[in-house]
């Protein structure tokens, strides 16, 4: 069984924005004192896509489990309100 954002969503009855997911990423990011190439390079993603994630146009779950290992955080960091 795949998890998806929106299964996580409804599981704990709870509306994710794009935005919302987008915002708590950088904001994890920033206080890790990472820069966007810098967490590139740690998460093996290309900028552009940590860029996606952190503008919500893109909250693939697999790039936000590699973000959160590579922040030390759980991925529950970036969906809880």
């Amino acid at each position: 069984m795949t998890i998806s954002i929106n299964n996580f969503a409804s599981a704990n009855g709870t509306t994710l924005s794009p935005q919302h997911i987008a915002s708590a990423v950088a904001e994890a990011r920033r206080a890790m004192g990472y820069s966007i190439d810098e967490l590139a390079v740690t998460t093996g993603l290309v900028s552009d896509e940590i860029l996606r994630v952190e503008n919500g146009m893109d909250a693939d779950p697999a790039k936000l489990k590699r973000i959160a290992a590579a922040l030390q955080v759980p991925v529950s960091t970036f969906l809880l309100t």
